[in-house]
């Protein structure tokens, strides 16, 4: 598995941003199918958006148009751009990629959002 290190989140009110990152150890985002996720409390892990190994993206309809995905291969990061947050953006958000069927997972981070 690849270590993947997530940077940003933490607290914001509605109608704010936050910009989330996740680094790799080594170039792999490039051409691996990566995403965001995230898991509000009490319920189950879901899609907030993903790059697909052809570089096609991908986003959960209650996020279109407000979050974005980005992936930076010179300094091998992905990022979610979170604009326009709700209260209901509240969750643990965790990035992956996916290198030829095995899944690494960030450590996640909290996003809260406060109304």
């Amino acid at each position: 598995q690849v270590q993947l290190v997530q940077y940003g989140g933490g607290l914001v009110q509605a109608g704010g941003s936050l910009r989330l990152s996740c680094e790799a150890a080594g170039n792999i985002f490039g051409t691996n199918a990566r995403g965001w996720y995230r898991r509000a409390p009490g319920k189950e892990r879901e899609l907030v958006a993903i790059v697909r190994a052809d570089g096609s993206p991908v986003y959960a309809a209650s996020v279109k148009g407000r979050f974005t995905i980005s992936t930076d291969s010179t300094k091998n990061t992905l990022y979610l751009q979170m604009n326009s947050l709700k209260p209901e953006d509240t969750a643990v958000y965790f990035c992956n990629v996916v290198i030829q069927s095995t899944v690494s997972w960030g450590q996640g981070t909290q996003v809260t959002v406060s109304s």
